[in-house]
């Protein structure tokens, strides 16, 4: 390929996140008139996954209750990104597995928010954990079939090792991958921005990496993601006018995951999403802690929560997350340099 050529392709690539971004923005109004005129108010959580009551996230957040904020924004995300990919991104072999995980965990997530609407689920609001976890399971082991079966998948790299190859064994590999992506950024979205831009940064570093590995459609798709990401950090930077929903982060998470799987880049995920990690580690090391020793480590869980109630603004906690989300973002991209994935 000439470097005319090579150009062109890269300009058309990083004009699909212009695009995404433009038709999200235009999408923007039309579900903020059906989200006011409908009443998609964001109910807050009064119990943990072990059933007690959330003190400490309800009176970090009581002023944030007191005005309704519309939730489901996600949706605005996965018909952008849709729209795109279809007209203009299209492919079996690089763009169908992350579009179908996007829309997948797109509808388990718009479940729990409709749930949580209507103000169902005993005090939890939404759907119960187990069975979100069952069913994000079942649409996983679906595409982890066809990423095997289908595009011939059958190994793993190792940054300085090399490959492993894993045969059948690659599937529940890749259920394990999108499974934990997808619950950890449900997890991380807590406080106005910080999923969104965790979001952006790590669909940038692997629609980096896919760029330099050759793979333009996997790009293109990263950049469509952070397009649309954009225009909804646009709207949800403090004070959020608006939450992506579970329909909007079970969608990106899982979609993450299968990216870092399609890019061979699966031991570099929990370096570029490091605050991901951090945040559902937290979050099971307090269950672990309740459960099993009857006291808490953290004040409040995940992470974001104990260092709000030490303290820390809201906009602090967000802005230095980003920060670290950065840094170890340029970490993930060098070692993808160096470490044999490109």
């Amino acid at each position: 390929m000439n470097i005319h050529a090579f150009t062109t392709e890269i300009n058309a690539t990083f004009m699909l996140s212009v695009g995404a971004f433009l038709l999200a923005m235009l999408l923007t109004p039309l579900y903020t008139y059906f989200a006011y005129r409908y009443k998609f108010w964001k109910k807050q959580r009064t119990t943990s996954t072990l059933g007690e009551k959330l003190e400490v996230f309800t009176k970090l957040h009581a002023n944030k209750f007191t005005r309704n904020i519309p939730t489901m924004a996600g949706v605005i995300g996965i018909v952008s990104i849709t729209v795109i990919t279809l007209c203009f991104n299209w492919d079996r072999a690089q763009t169908w597995l992350p579009l179908a995980a996007l829309l997948g965990g797109g509808i388990v997530g718009l479940l729990d928010d409709i749930i949580n609407i209507r103000g169902q689920g005993s005090g939890v609001a939404g759907l119960r954990s187990s069975f979100k976890f069952v069913m994000v399971i079942l649409m996983s082991l679906v595409l982890g079939w066809f990423f095997y079966a289908k595009l011939g998948y059958t190994s793993v790299h190792i940054p300085f090792a090399g490959d492993i190859m894993l045969g059948v064994w690659i599937v529940p590999l890749f259920v394990l991958a999108v499974v934990s992506t997808g619950n950890a950024v449900n997890i991380s979205d807590g406080l106005d921005g910080l999923a969104g831009g965790l979001l952006a940064v790590s669909y940038m570093v692997f629609g980096m990496i896919a760029l330099l590995q050759g793979h333009l459609m996997i790009a293109g798709f990263c950049f469509t993601v952070v397009g649309a990401l954009l225009s909804y950090l646009w709207f949800n930077i403090y004070p959020a006018r608006f939450f992506m929903g579970d329909v909007g982060s079970f969608a990106f998470g899982t979609s993450l995951g299968v990216v870092a799987m399609l890019t061979n880049t699966l031991f570099l995920l929990p370096i570029v999403g490091i605050i991901f990690v951090i945040e559902a580690g937290s979050s099971l090391i307090q269950i672990i802690a309740k459960r099993f020793f009857h006291r808490r480590v953290f004040i409040s869980a995940p992470i974001h929560h104990h260092l709000e109630a030490k303290g820390w603004p809201e906009v602090k906690v967000t802005m230095r997350f980003w920060v670290i989300a950065c840094v170890a973002g340029f970490i993930g991209l060098l070692l993808a340099l160096t470490g044999g994935h490109i």
